[in-house]
């Protein structure tokens, strides 16, 4: 189990890095086009919705059976609900306003909204990465596939507010950074009480934070980035390879 927790802290580590990647992207490409996301951030949503629904749910409810399950997918839905709601939090559409006087606060906004709500995903690595860190592997490179334009989203409007590259690219790294923390809160709050059935209950708690950021973010943000056809093929791709992967780790 310590071992299981050092690589899901490690993980959840190299998934908040990849926010502050998506800020250097922004600086050595000058006008980066961020349609090409959308076949990316539409395969990081298949396969987190993959994973949801058919392991993380389904193995759940082998342990919980189907109502408990239910429950505490339901009460995940509604926990990373709250939590976007109560959150200043900006969602990314890839434009960036001409007029920068007004994109300092923007730019502030977002990557408040941004930190926060790593949170919650940091906490999804730990606790797949807890219960079968097979799994723990392509959720943790599926957020950091949508964490790339999220640090886009933070550093494009504070670049342009300030002209401080250095400044844009520290706040989107420190934003990324609470993805550790979450993961961090994660293993501190719960590995004293870990058990079967608590690791089925919180996997069915992630399937459903899982499932609503890709419908609430992941999915419209790709939409916009490009088409609605490149993110389905995206979708499509990240359910095979799951498919694909969860098969042959099935033989092993």
């Amino acid at each position: 189990m310590e071992g299981n927790i050092l690589a899901a802290l490690a993980l959840t580590l190299l998934a908040g890095l990849a926010t502050g990647i998506g800020s250097l992207v922004a600086y050595f490409i000058p006008k980066p086009d961020l349609r090409y996301l959308s076949l990316s951030l539409g395969f990081a949503a298949g396969v987190m919705i993959y994973v949801g629904f058919v392991d993380l749910f389904c193995n759940s409810q082998t342990i919980l059976g189907f109502t408990y399950a239910n429950i505490f997918f339901l009460m995940g839905l509604f926990l990373i609900y709250l939590l976007d709601r109560a959150v200043p939090h900006i969602h990314m559409d890839g434009q960036v306003d001409s007029q920068c006087n007004r994109l300092y606060r923007s730019g502030i906004m977002t990557t408040i909204g941004i930190a926060i709500h790593n949170l919650p995903e940091g906490m999804t690595v730990a606790l797949v990465s807890l219960a079968d860190l097979r799994l723990g592997v392509p959720v943790a490179i599926a957020i950091a596939i949508h964490n790339i334009p999220e640090g886009l989203a933070c550093s494009i409007p504070l670049y342009c507010a300030t002209s401080d590259r250095r400044k844009s690219c520290l706040f989107s790294f420190a934003a990324g950074m609470t993805e550790p923390l979450g993961a961090i809160v994660a293993v501190v709050l719960l590995y004293p009480f870990l058990s079967d059935w608590l690791l089925a209950a919180a996997s069915a708690m992630v399937a459903g934070i899982m499932v609503f950021l890709c419908f609430d973010e992941l999915i419209p943000i790709a939409n916009r980035y490009g088409s609605e056809h490149l993110t389905n093929l995206g979708i499509i791709a990240g359910f095979a390879v799951m498919m694909i992967g969860l098969g042959l780790m099935g033989t092993f």
